[in-house]
């Protein structure tokens, strides 16, 4: 799934390579993909760029003051070309959701497809007046690269949530961009049982994942900013330190990378880094909170 840094460097990847467009052409193949009707898509076609901005894991392009709202879910990711293709697309055939078509100043033309993997199909798309008005958005918590978002902010989060470190950070309403896998990276990071209790944690302990958070994703976002979208993944994957890592030598202390599945997904930590040695074998059965 892409996260918040994937995002950033997607939403401003668009943000220079469409601004001053015009949105020729909107096509959408997947009729479950389109979530709102009023205004209808095709309000947005002959509609200038005039920003992409990014709301957690929401990518918003701004077509003078009428908004096409993405979200691309689990398996969702996004295509880019300067060459793009004029053959008919069949809806409900191959992995494309939608295609959007633009033309710059230079009659360049741009395509830009929204893709989806797999059977099950959560991409949204949405088009609205203000982004607020995409109740995922309206739900979202603070941004933790917002510079506003102190230290006591966060510490305050957590002192008022009796769950799991690991489903907190991961929760879009209390903090929006983070998902599966880099939670896995900040609380190895920060050194921290993806298991301990967020209300339990030391204000030490606190300050640490404050401070990992900071480190991971604004390193990550450094590394997405400039690259198209067909590379964006790749770089994702080589960063990973225990993330998808199953099995593999941790790069900090050489212990076994472990994992704890649930019904559809998985985290991945180190015992030596994050438990003191101890295997979470299941997330039932463990009484391991720090």
């Amino acid at each position: 799934m892409p996260e918040l840094p994937e995002v950033a460097g997607l939403s401003s990847f668009l943000g220079t390579h469409l601004h001053g467009t015009v949105l020729m052409k909107l096509q959408v193949l997947s009729v479950a993909v389109l979530k709102t009707a009023d205004p209808p898509y095709t309000a947005l076609e002959g509609r200038t760029v005039t920003g992409v901005r990014r709301f957690g894991k929401f990518i918003s392009l701004d077509a003078e003051g009428l908004h096409l709202v993405f979200h691309l879910a689990r398996a969702g990711w996004v295509r880019y070309t300067e060459s793009p293709s004029s053959a008919p697309l069949r809806p409900g055939k191959g992995p494309i959701a939608a295609r959007l078509g633009f033309e710059g100043a230079d009659q360049q033309h741009i395509g830009v497809d929204l893709t989806e993997a797999g059977t099950k199909k959560s991409l949204a798309v949405y088009v609205v007046a203000d982004p607020l008005d995409v109740p995922g958005i309206a739900a979202l918590g603070p941004d933790p690269l917002d510079p506003g978002f102190s230290l006591g902010q966060f510490a305050e989060i957590l002192a008022s949530s009796p769950h799991q470190i690991k489903g907190v950070l991961r929760s879009q309403s209390v903090m929006a961009g983070i998902g599966n896998a880099y939670s896995d990276e900040i609380l190895h990071a920060a050194k921290i049982s993806p298991f301990a209790m967020a209300n339990a944690l030391h204000q030490d302990s606190v300050r640490i994942l404050y401070d990992s958070i900071h480190s991971v994703l604004g390193a990550a976002v450094k590394e997405a900013l400039g690259k198209a979208p067909a590379d964006l993944k790749d770089a994702k994957r080589g960063a990973m330190r225990v993330h998808g890592r199953t099995g593999l030598p941790c790069p900090v202390c050489g212990d076994t990378v472990r994992e704890v599945s649930f019904a559809d997904t998985a985290l991945q930590y180190c015992p030596t880094c994050q438990t003191s040695g101890k295997i979470l074998a299941d997330r039932r059965l463990s009484r391991l909170l720090k």
